[in-house]
Order: C-alpha cells, then sequence, then structure tokens
C-alpha cells in the first residue's frame, strides 16, 4: 500500500506522457508495426510509474477529462485504463474512480543491502556500497593527534550530548566560512549522518506524520522513516541532473501539508544531481510558507569533482530567520564512512531538544572520534585528505563511465559533477531482476526500487564510484553479462557466471 494519496489532473498527466510517448511507443512495438494508441498510452502511464514519476496510489484523472486533456478519444483511454488493470499497474472501484499500483505480490526491496559476508569478498565485487577507503596517512595522523588530546578528557565523564566543544565550534566555523554565520550552539555532534537525521525526524516527524521526499532518496533513510512509522510523501526529481521538480514540491506542500521534508540538494544520492541557488531558494521560500521544515542531508557536499562551475550557497544560506532549515553533515563521505561522525546544524533551541532526547537513546558519540575530526579540521588535514577523496572519486567515476559505455552501450545515464553515485537506466531490463542474476555472476548492486516509495524505478539500478578502473570494468562486463540472461529469459549460463567470477 501507498503511504498516501494524491491526484494526478488531467494537464498535468498529459505533460507527463509527452516526453514518454515515444519511448512507450517504441516499447509496445511487437512486429514493426505502429501500435495502436491505447497501448501507447498504457505504456506511457507504466513507465511514469515505474520512473517514479507519478506515484503509487495516486488518483488518476477521469477518463473523459485525460481524452480532452490528450486529444483523443475517450474510447482510448478507456482501452488503455484496462490494459493498465489487466497488467496490475491499475485499481478501480466503481464510482470511486482509478488508481495507480504495482502488480500484485510484486517484491519491494527496502532500504540499502546488507553487508556482505567477509567470505564472500573475495568472489563478489559489492557495488552496493557508496564509500571510498581511508585517505592515508590522514586517517592515521587524525587518531594519534587525537591520542595525544585524550588525557584530558580521559579524567571527566566522557558524556557529551551536543559534542565536544571544540568540535561543535571548529565545524561552527566551517559554515560561517562557506557563508553561513553559525555558533557553536547550533551544532550537535551525532553517531554519522543517520544518527543526525534520526535526530530532526523525532523531532519533527512523530509515527503517522507525513515526510516528504525526493523519488528517488537515500534508500536507508527511507527506510528508517518507515521504521519511525512516518508516511511517506515521495516528489519526483526532474529529469536528468536538472535538480528538483519545483512545482511539484509546491503542490505536494499546499495540498498534503508534510510536517517535514528531506532533500539531498548537493550530488544527490542516488542521482548525484547538484541543485541549482535558484531551485534552493524557492524551495525553502515555499516551505517557509507552508510551515514545513526541511532536513537537508549535505553529506556529499565536499565531494565536487568536476570544479569548473563552483558550488552552490548551502541550503541554510536561504533560511531568513533560522527557522526553516536542519542541515546535516558527516566525516563519512567526505573523510572515511568508518568515521562514524555526523552533526546537525539548527537553530539553539531546536539543538538544545535535540540533545536532551539523547539521554534515551545513544547519549553522545565516541570521543576519540570526535577529537580525530577536530585535528583534522584545526590543520591542513582536512583539506589534504578531501582533496585525495576528490580525486579518486574522479579516477573512479570516469573509469566506471568508460566501462559502461564498452560494455552496456543501451543504458542510460548521465555524468555527475561530484558525489559518489550515478544512476543508470538498464534499457529493457528489470533492475530487480538484474540486481539478482547479478550475484550470480559475482557482481552486488541495489536496484532502483530500494530508493523509491512502493516499487518505483525498476528500470533503474545505483552504480557507486567505489571500484579501482580494473574492477569497474569487470564489474560492468559481469552486469552487461547478466543482464544479457535477463534478457534472454531463460536460465542462468551458471558456468559462464562461474568462470566470471574465478
Amino acid at each position: 500500500m501507498a503511504q498516501w494519496t494524491a491526484a494526478v489532473s488531467a494537464a498535468h498527466l498529459a505533460r507527463l506522457l509527452a516526453p514518454h510517448g515515444e519511448r512507450g511507443e517504441r516499447a509496445g512495438r511487437g512486429d514493426g508495426r505502429r501500435v495502436p494508441a491505447y497501448r501507447g498510452l498504457a505504456e506511457g502511464v507504466r513507465l511514469l510509474v515505474l520512473e517514479g514519476r507519478v506515484p503509487v496510489a495516486a488518483r488518476l484523472p477521469a477518463e473523459r477529462e485525460l481524452a480532452v486533456a490528450l486529444g483523443v478519444s475517450r474510447t482510448t483511454v478507456a482501452a488503455a485504463y484496462e490494459a493498465l488493470r489487466v497488467d496490475g499497474f491499475v485499481k478501480s472501484r466503481r464510482g470511486a474512480g482509478s488508481w495507480t499500483a504495482v502488480p500484485d505480490g510484486r517484491p519491494v526491496p527496502a532500504g540499502g543491502l546488507e553487508p556482505l559476508p567477509p567470505e564472500a569478498a573475495a568472489s563478489v565485487i559489492d557495488l552496493g556500497c557508496a564509500a571510498l577507503p581511508a585517505p592515508e596517512p590522514w586517517l592515521t595522523r587524525g587518531i594519534e593527534g587525537a591520542l595525544a588530546e585524550l588525557p584530558a578528557y580521559a579524567a571527566t565523564h566522557g558524556d557529551y550530548p551536543a559534542g565536544l566543544p571544540s568540535l561543535r565550534e571548529a565545524i561552527a566555523d566551517r559554515y560561517t566560512e562557506r557563508g553561513v554565520p553559525t555558533m557553536p550552539e547550533q551544532i550537535m555532534v551525532t553517531t554519522g549522518a543517520m544518527g543526525a537525521v534520526a535526530a530532526a525526524a523525532r523531532l519533527f516527524a512523530g509515527r503517522g506524520e507525513r515526510i516528504a521526499v525526493e523519488a528517488p532518496s537515500y534508500a536507508n533513510v527511507l527506510q528508517l522513516f518507515r521504521e519511525n512509522g512516518a508516511r511517506l510523501v515521495p516528489v519526483a526529481m526532474a529529469d536528468g541532473l536538472a535538480g528538483w521538480d519545483l512545482g511539484a514540491w509546491r503542490r505536494v506542500m499546499r495540498d498534503v501539508a508534510p510536517r517535514m521534508a528531506y532533500v539531498i540538494p548537493d550530488f544527490h544520492n542516488p542521482t548525484g544531481a547538484l541543485v541549482s541557488d535558484d531551485q534552493r531558494r524557492e524551495l525553502v521560500e515555499t516551505a517557509r510558507a507552508a510551515g514545513v521544515a526541511v532536513v537537508a542531508d549535505e553529506t556529499m557536499a565536499e565531494l565536487s569533482i568536476d570544479p569548473e562551475g563552483g558550488m552552490p550557497r548551502p541550503l541554510a544560506a536561504y533560511d531568513r530567520g533560522g527557522g526553516t532549515v536542519v542541515t546535516v553533515g558527516s566525516a563519512s563521505k567526505a573523510f572515511w564512512a568508518g568515521m562514524r561522525i555526523g552533526w546537525v546544524r539548527a537553530a539553539p533551541e531546536l539543538v538544545r531538544r535535540m540533545a536532551a532526547a539523547r539521554a534515551y537513546l545513544d547519549l553522545g558519540s565516541p570521543v576519540v572520534e570526535q577529537l580525530a575530526v577536530v585535528w583534522l579540521m584545526r590543520g591542513e588535514g582536512w583539506t589534504e585528505a578531501v582533496a585525495l577523496r576528490r580525486a579518486l572519486a574522479r579516477a573512479n567515476r570516469d573509469a566506471l563511465v568508460d566501462a559502461l559505455r564498452r560494455h552496456a552501450p543501451d543504458w542510460e545515464f548521465e555524468v555527475p559533477a561530484g558525489g559518489l553515485t550515478m544512476w543508470v537506466r538498464t534499457g529493457d531490463v528489470s533492475g530487480s531482476r538484474l540486481a539478482v542474476t547479478g550475484e550470480q555472476y559475482g557482481v552486488r548492486v541495489p536496484s532502483g526500487p530500494r530508493f523509491g516509495v512502493d516499487g518505483a524505478f525498476e528500470g533503474y539500478i545505483r552504480l557507486p564510484f567505489s571500484a579501482s578502473a580494473s574492477v569497474a570494468d569487470e564489474a560492468v562486463s559481469r552486469l552487461a553479462a547478466a543482464a544479457e540472461a535477463v534478457r534472454s529469459g531463460g536460465p542462468i549460463d551458471l558456468q559462464s557466471a562461474g568462470s566470471l567470477v574465478a
């Protein structure tokens, strides 16, 4: 079941269908002849649902209204709706209308992939984690610097619910340097970015409350919200790397009134989109007018790997008064995933409330890791380490792009200018089936539905910039072989797969 109900107007659905018409018509061709109009329309709606452009459980316009908007006969629309009902993408009830759906029994993956068992690491290429190895020698130097400072803290109780004062000050200074004046009282240190998002969600959106999320969005955060009992409201991203569909955000904030919105403006995970300054300004203004708190996940903000265009200002820079935007940051992506230090930037009163709530959760973050981040941020270590991350991410991204163009030329993607992930359309192959078959071929990849709500994005996979050139080439080669096995519809060639894994 979808977690909210929306209505799609005839005019809006007609606009959405326009760029999908040619693709839907191609997909509907069988013997080379032009497909019937109703079948092309049905295929267009099906693609919009699978790509998350139209939410699952959204009420469709009446047949007569859509016929007028599209300039076709009502009979064509009625036949398209009937074809979608037969395929399981529409459910109808007499007198009540029709809603989008996904076929019954279709598995909907939730959250990220489970960690790969250590014994499988030698035979399986793991593309499930968007993370890079630690930037040495800076990790070692940071820990050594922390240990030198530790004796002064070892004489205390060691509990700092809001974080070490020195780290809160260092993080505040970095925001100020980025053009967002910040006091230490506006910072709370957390256990990773997930801890920061969880703290914000507990503050703004209790069980049963609506949270608006980008579609697609970060799989682990979506699952966090689900397990907290939130009602997810998907808001489709604009096509490609164009950022947010602000019209969709205005409609959701006006009509659905979510308590909170979760967005990733900087090198969006999974698509890699970088949202422009104008879009940031308009979203904050829309949220302020609607009384919606916006949680901005900036964990990828420092990973710009094509710096020619520069970076937009942080979302909080457009928050006049400071009561709308709560910013989440982390050392995990910019430095190392094993450094489980994150933070929240918010109004001082909100920080005090979030820190007080930690008494019933984790009390605080580890002192040694906090001291290490202070050491890195106060010296040249952070800048040097981030430069190493950017160079490695750039090399890995370019190798992945080259491998995709050689081994899977029919797959579609746009090359992001930063971050650690790329969103890839897998042609006529189901992303979920490709993920399952890929493991048989020795490569692990998350399918598109993990990043959506209720089964959207079936035709996508997410690929991270975590593999070196040789590994990326082998991984994409295996995925291409797995895709061919899926496409053929026959049994998996385990002998061929085994030779790839060996």
